[in-house]
């Protein structure tokens, strides 16, 4: 069976299958090797992915089925909403988050003992961008996200992933270290550009390849066309 890769996550995930996304880079890129799941939904924070992890990853019936090779989890953007701002509505306090990310590891780890878990950061904050592409009315005059608080929330990432023993992308400093990382890596302040897109994609990548599940450590699924004898087509199917 060719192995699967689940990308689990709020808007930054969901988005991720578009036009220049990570998620369909990874797809091109490991095509005929593994299948990217995705699992992304917009809006959320870890205390409603909590609530929904059943249904976003079912029991299989008798052994527990194929493990996925990898399970990516992006949550924080939403988390780390300010709980007096408009969308405060999202916000989950930081411990709580910690305490939340730690359940969802290891209600992972529990289904899919073998499967590689990757934590990775919220994004920065451009707070300008924020003021000038609101989700819902904003009467308040000040974004309902600082890239402080974005940075708390990945710091707590971070911690999570080295208690639990995981691997971790830290995106906050990542893109930060791009000039003008705020009009480079983010469209709208919060949501990727085309280049914060690329960065992800080659975080995760990287990543992958030290967990020795990248393209180079994978198998192509059934023979390539330059396999196949134009003599005897059949033979490259018996050999495979």
């Amino acid at each position: 069976m060719r192995p699967k890769i689940f990308l689990f996550g709020d808007s930054i995930t969901e988005d991720s299958f578009g036009d220049g996304g990570w998620g369909a880079s990874l797809a091109d890129l490991l095509r005929r090797k593994a299948d990217m799941v995705l699992r992304g939904y917009s809006g959320y924070n870890t205390r409603w992915a909590l609530k929904v992890m059943e249904r976003v990853f079912p029991a299989a019936a008798g052994d527990g089925g194929e493990y996925p090779s990898a399970v990516t989890v992006f949550f924080g953007a939403n988390d780390a909403s300010l709980p007096e701002r408009c969308s405060g509505f999202q916000h989950v306090p930081l411990l709580e988050y910690k305490e939340n990310l730690r359940s969802i590891v290891s209600f992972l780890k529990t289904r899919w003992p073998r499967t590689v878990i990757i934590l990775i950061t919220p994004p920065p904050i451009d707070e300008e961008a924020r003021l000038r592409y609101p989700y819902i009315e904003n009467t308040t005059g000040l974004p309902e996200r600082t890239n402080e608080a974005a940075g708390s929330y990945a710091k707590a990432c971070i911690a999570v992933a080295n208690e639990c023993q995981i691997p971790a992308i830290d995106l906050w400093s990542k893109m930060q270290q791009i000039p003008n990382w705020q009009t480079e890596c983010l469209w709208d302040g919060l949501h990727l550009s085309r280049v914060g897109n690329k960065v992800v994609f080659e975080e995760v990548t990287n990543m992958l390849k030290r967990e020795v599940i990248g393209a180079e450590d994978l198998v192509v699924n059934l023979p390539l066309i330059e396999d196949v004898d134009p003599k005897n087509p059949l033979k490259a199917f018996d050999e495979f």
